[in-house]
This record gives C-alpha cells, sequence and structure tokens, in this order.
C-alpha cells in the first residue's frame, strides 16, 4: 500500500474510538453524506407489517427490465446507517445488477439491541418470499445480500429460515461479513491482530458495535448473532463472500465460507486486494465496486457451484 495513503488512514481510523458515546453523530454524518450524492433509478417507499409493527422498506428499480430481486440488509455496525445513507449503494446496486433491490430500514441498536434489528430482517424477508408477486417475481428470483453487519444480517436470517421452516432463500451474498464474537486480541482469527489498526475500521470500534449490538453476553453466543458458532450449516444457500484485503473481519468473513463448504453447500469465495472494509460503500466509483458488481453479477446469472477457489 503506498505509504502516504498508509499515514491518511491511520489518521483516519481516531474516528470511531468515541462510538459508544457520538454513535448519533455518525448517524447524521452518514445521512448528510448520502445526501451529496445521486442516484440514478425509481424509487418507492413502502412498509411490511409484521405482527404489531410496521418494517419500512425502500425499493429500487432498475432502468432495465429486472433480472430478479434482491433483498439487502446495510451495514454500519447494527448502529449507524439506514434506507437514507445507501440510498446511493442501492440505486448503483439496482442498475449494475439489473435487479430490483428491496431495503430493509430494521430497527437499529442500542435503542433495539438484538435480536430485534435480525428479527425485522427476517420478517420483511419472510413476507416477500410469501408473496413474491408484491415484486412481480418468483421465490427462487429472490437473493439475499448485505455489506459487514449487513452481512452479518443476511447469514444469519438463512439460518433463522431453515431453522423455522417457513422459507428458504437460495441464494446469499455476503459482502466482507461478521460471523464472529469475539475482535479482541484474542480472537483467532489474524487479520484482526494485522488490520486491526490503521485501515478505518479498527478492531476497538468493531467490539464497540459488538457491545452495543449485544449488551447480554450470553446473546454473543447465538449463531444467530455469530454465524460461525454454528453447530450444523448444512442446507443453506449457494453462497458468494467478498472479503477485502485490509479488512479485520476479513479472516472470518473466509473461515465462515470454508466451514459453509465442509457442509456441503455451494460457496464461491473473493478477496479484494488492495481493498478495505467498507469499499463497496463508497459514494464514488472505484475499481474495487467495479470488480465486485463483475463478480456478483456472475454469481446471479451463472452460478453452477463448480469453482470454490479463493481469489
Amino acid at each position: 500500500m503506498n505509504p502516504y495513503k498508509r499515514i491518511a488512514l491511520k489518521a483516519l481510523s481516531h474516528w470511531g474510538r468515541n462510538l459508544k458515546k457520538n454513535y448519533r453523530v455518525y448517524r447524521r454524518f452518514t445521512n448528510v453524506v448520502s445526501v451529496c450524492t445521486g442516484h440514478g433509478c425509481r424509487i418507492a417507499d413502502l412498509e411490511v407489517a409484521a405482527g404489531d409493527r410496521n418494517i419500512p422498506v425502500r425499493l429500487f428499480h432498475p432502468d432495465d427490465p429486472a433480472l430478479g430481486v434482491l433483498i439487502f440488509f446495510h451495514g454500519g455496525g447494527w448502529v449507524t446507517g439506514n434506507v437514507d445513507s445507501y440510498t446511493h449503494v442501492c440505486s448503483n446496486m439496482a442498475n449494475q445488477t439489473k435487479n430490483i433491490v428491496v431495503s430493509v430500514d430494521y430497527r437499529l441498536a442500542p435503542e433495539h439491541p438484538f435480536p430485534s434489528g435480525l428479527e425485522d430482517c427476517y420478517d420483511a424477508t419472510r413476507e416477500f418470499f410469501k408473496n413474491p408477486g408484491l415484486l412481480n417475481c418468483k421465490a427462487d428470483d429472490i437473493t439475499l445480500i448485505g455489506d459487514s453487519a449487513g452481512g452479518n444480517l443476511a447469514a444469519a436470517v438463512s439460518l433463522m429460515a431453515r431453522d423455522r421452516g417457513e422459507f428458504l432463500p437460495k441464494r446469499q451474498i455476503l459482502i466482507y461479513p461478521s460471523t464472529y464474537n469475539d475482535h479482541s486480541e484474542n480472537s483467532p482469527f489474524p487479520s484482526i491482530r494485522e488490520n486491526g489498526t490503521g485501515y478505518l475500521l479498527t478492531s476497538e470500534e468493531i467490539q464497540n458495535y459488538m457491545d452495543m449490538y449485544a449488551p447480554n453476553i450470553e446473546d454473543r453466543q447465538s449463531p444467530y448473532l455469530a454465524p460461525l458458532l454454528a453447530r450444523d450449516l448444512s442446507n443453506q444457500p449457494d453462497t458468494l463472500i467478498i472479503t477485502a484485503e485490509y479488512d479485520p473481519l476479513r479472516d472470518e468473513g473466509e473461515a465462515y465460507g470454508m466451514r459453509l463448504k465442509e457442509y456441503g453447500n455451494n460457496v464461491k469465495m473473493y478477496r479484494i486486494k488492495g481493498a478495505l472494509h467498507g469499499f463497496f460503500s463508497i459514494p464514488w466509483k472505484s475499481q474495487h465496486v467495479s470488480r465486485s458488481f463483475e463478480i456478483i453479477n456472475w454469481f446471479l446469472n451463472s452460478y453452477n457451484g463448480q469453482s470454490e477457489e479463493l481469489l
């Protein structure tokens, strides 16, 4: 990595040190940034009824006829981010993949700790699987996708769907997902120590997010919070996992892919060289985002489960 870029990243990495105190400021900041970025597709807001509550979702229709549906869960450590801050991401995703994108505005921690946000994601997904006509598609046309904490939620929804038996996605796309419950120096994954400082997202920041999302320590043993802890990973969707070279979460995301393969699932993994955690949501074009969409489109259009190498 360029040494000047490395110095700049180290300075920016101090931003998350007061996360627990300033998470509301972070939320406002991400919304301000999203206002400064444009979008280029048709957008519609609606609510999905789930028991005694309604879950807001935002639909992004591509300019071209839709080939399928992506149900998207945004990142932000389960604490920041929303459908507004991810509007540019989802708009670009819709046009790049020619899929309708459904962005779920799930409840955030710490006001709503685990499993509140996960239950929102599950309930919204279940309704679209039970009523695919709402999106003018078939259930088999629906793919789950999420980045970072959203990748964690996508994996958890797939596990929960198998366990509850109400529906089962055919495909899931996990972009640099969180899959484990320990991001301290005791983590079994080298990327936590190698990339845990000086690369924007720090291991300290990840631990702060986890503290706010799952204040109950017992919850951190749940496979719906840390999918790598699941005793049984059989009968999971065809899976694409995209990781970033300089990401603290890199190794646990790839470890999850390997465990899915051990249980007979079809898995494809790609590591984006030179990329940092969060690259997928930057508000400008980059080679890393372009490469990711090449991989995603290949997966959506022609995945056959035969190629499993990590590139």
